[in-house]
């Protein structure tokens, strides 16, 4: 594994995405346990796309106008979703200010699992970084593209728990202003409104 591959999945990872903004949000409005439960439903929502640039699916979605577009349509109906729900301060992400009134640890993953594998251009991404790094003389290059895909995944987790926790710690001190919380319902909509039209756009 090489130091390059290191570097640039960490520049990725850290390049704040839809992942980040939900885990950001949930860590905001109900604190550590549902930052965690977001991480872990980014990190295994990665999974599909590792397992699908291995078996050579993303290739096929890559090819099929019509498989992309249908993913991509769900992904965009997803966050555009979110962002309503963001602004009514209802449904999979609500910012009020009763940490003590919890979604379950399921709820909030099952969320962030599905604003991943709705994104297609992960799948693709995936096929297009993975094989850069895996040498033309390797002996089993499918086990080095899943080695690869292991440490983007523990990558994620640490990244995006490292953000969810900081913003468990702000959500403390500025749950108590109203004023802040319409600011932030109003920013993080337009963040996930951003992010699907993006993706409506969105080329193979």
């Amino acid at each position: 594994m090489s130091l390059e591959f290191l570097i640039t999945a960490l520049i990725v990872v850290l390049v704040p995405g839809t992942g980040v903004v939900y885990t950001v949000a949930v860590g905001l409005g109900k604190g550590r346990q549902a930052a965690l439960a977001a991480t872990v439903g980014c990190t295994i929502g990665i999974v599909p796309a590792i397992l699908a640039s291995v078996v050579g699916l993303a290739a096929l979605m890559h090819t099929s106008a019509l498989i992309f577009q249908v993913v991509k349509y769900a992904g965009v109906a997803y966050l555009l979703y979110l962002a309503w729900k963001t602004l009514n301060d209802s449904g999979p992400v609500d910012l009020k200010a009763d940490r003590g009134v919890r979604k379950s640890f399921v709820a909030t993953a099952r969320t962030a699992f599905l604003i991943n594998i709705l994104n297609p251009k992960l799948t693709v991404f995936f096929m297009a970084f993975l094989p850069q790094f895996v040498s033309p003389s390797a002996v089993n290059p499918t086990r080095d593209m899943l080695m690869l895909g292991g440490v983007f995944m523990a990558m994620t987790f640490v990244v995006f728990l490292g953000y969810g926790l900081f913003a468990s710690l702000v959500g403390e001190k500025v749950l108590k202003s109203e004023r802040v919380m319409v600011w932030m319902r109003r920013t993080i909509a337009a963040a996930f409104a951003g992010f699907g039209l993006r993706l409506a756009v969105a080329e193979q």
